[in-house]
This record gives C-alpha cells, sequence and structure tokens, in this order.
C-alpha cells in the first residue's frame, strides 16, 4: 500500500487531470468559441453578419438597412468550402480528442498510483509527466490554430458567406474570443499543476532515499568492513 503522503498527493493530481479531462469535454462541445461582427459593403447598402460558433457549429444573423434576418443555426462542416479552413478545423479536432485521450490516460495513471505502488517504472511519475505534457502541448497547439484560422483564412467571412450567400465586398471583421476557446488555457494550468505535485512528491522520495544512503557513506572505512 503507498504512503498517506503519496495517497494523498496523487489523490490531488488525479484530480486536477479529472478536472482537465471535463474541461476537454465542454470545449469540444459548445459552441462559443469566438463571436464575429463581419461587415459588408454593397452598392447602396452596407451589412453586418454576426457570429457565434464553435467547432461544430453555431448561429448566425444578419443586419442590412434597419432589417434584421433571424437568427438560424449552422453545421461548420456543411457550410464552409475553403478546404484549408476545414482542414485546420478537423485537425484541430483530432487534436482535441488525442488531448482527451491523454488526460483520461493520466487520470488513470494517478488513481492507481494513489491506491498502489506499481512495479513498473513506466506506470508511475514517468507515465503522469508524459500523458500531462502531451496533454498540456495538444490544447496549446490547437490554441495558435484556432486564431491562425480566423485570421490566415478568413474562417468568419467565410462562415458568413455561407450563412448568406447575397453578401458582397468584404469590409472588416470584429472578433471576441468566448469561454470554451479560454478554458483551454484553464486546462494547460491544470496539466502544470498535475506535473508539479507529482514532481514535489518524486523529489521529495528521492531526497529522502539519498539522506538514507548518506550514514553508510559517511561511516568509518573500519565500520562499514565491520
Amino acid at each position: 500500500m503507498p504512503s498517506r503522503k503519496k495517497s494523498g498527493m496523487f489523490a490531488t493530481a488525479f484530480l486536477t487531470c479529472l478536472c482537465s479531462f471535463v474541461m476537454i469535454c465542454v470545449v469540444l462541445a459548445t459552441q462559443h468559441w469566438i463571436s464575429s461582427k463581419v461587415h459588408f459593403s454593397g452598392t447602396n447598402s452596407s451589412t453586418t453578419v454576426s457570429l457565434t460558433y464553435g467547432l461544430f457549429g453555431g448561429t448566425c444573423e444578419q443586419f442590412s438597412s434597419g432589417l434584421l434576418v433571424p437568427e438560424k443555426n449552422f453545421q461548420v462542416a456543411a457550410i464552409l468550402n475553403n478546404a484549408k479552413a476545414k482542414g485546420i478545423i478537423t485537425a484541430i479536432i483530432v487534436i482535441l480528442v488525442l488531448s482527451l485521450l491523454a488526460s483520461l490516460l493520466s487520470s488513470g495513471f494517478t488513481c492507481t498510483n494513489a491506491v498502489s505502488n506499481p512495479y513498473q517504472t513506466f506506470l508511475g511519475p514517468i507515465a503522469v509527466y508524459t500523458w500531462n505534457s502531451l496533454c498540456g502541448i495538444s490544447v496549446l497547439v490547437a490554441m495558435i490554430l484556432f486564431p491562425v484560422n480566423i485570421e490566415e483564412n478568413g474562417l468568419s467571412v467565410e462562415l458568413a458567406h455561407g450563412c448568406f450567400s447575397a453578401l458582397q465586398m468584404h469590409v472588416k471583421s470584429e472578433h471576441t474570443y468566448g469561454y470554451s476557446y479560454w478554458i483551454m488555457l484553464l486546462i494547460i494550468f491544470m496539466n502544470i499543476a498535475s506535473i508539479i505535485i507529482v514532481y514535489f512528491y518524486d523529489h521529495a522520495r528521492y531526497s529522502k532515499k539519498k539522506e538514507q544512503e548518506r550514514p553508510i557513506e559517511n561511516a568509518p572505512k573500519d565500520v562499514i568492513l565491520f
């Protein structure tokens, strides 16, 4: 059975890993990654399209010359025609699914170490470091790719054209990132916290082991021979 200290620290790390897992599920499931106002100009009027969406779908509405078109729902994959933008969205989904699996594995390893002492080294702190690092890096990559897709590929503009086909020349866009996007920053902090917690335990165990070996190292040679 593990010591009380080990159980407590790994149980705390397990909770942070579990929170990370739940938050990744929220990020994938919600549609509040970004809110955009996309402005278009026509011959005699200007049009503004407001969108709020995530990786899979969202809502859009059009305001033109004092007339408001009722809000409607859309699926990103169904109306997005830009192959490059669609490819990045797909890559973000795949990356987040991988981070979800990494978070699940990390939760399993921390739970295992909280209730037992695995004989294999790779099932201990090394596993926690590995899977938490993989999860955190994957989420960070997703956080970088999404704004790149917005700015470089004009994702909001493409979706606005997909929602309302009669739009003309794009003038400018205004973007506000929502809670679904910023939760990913919290996920990264959770993974860092898990690594730090396990590192403190591992470092303390290593220091204690060294202290136990020191009396033998410092003992006189005749005592050691005896």
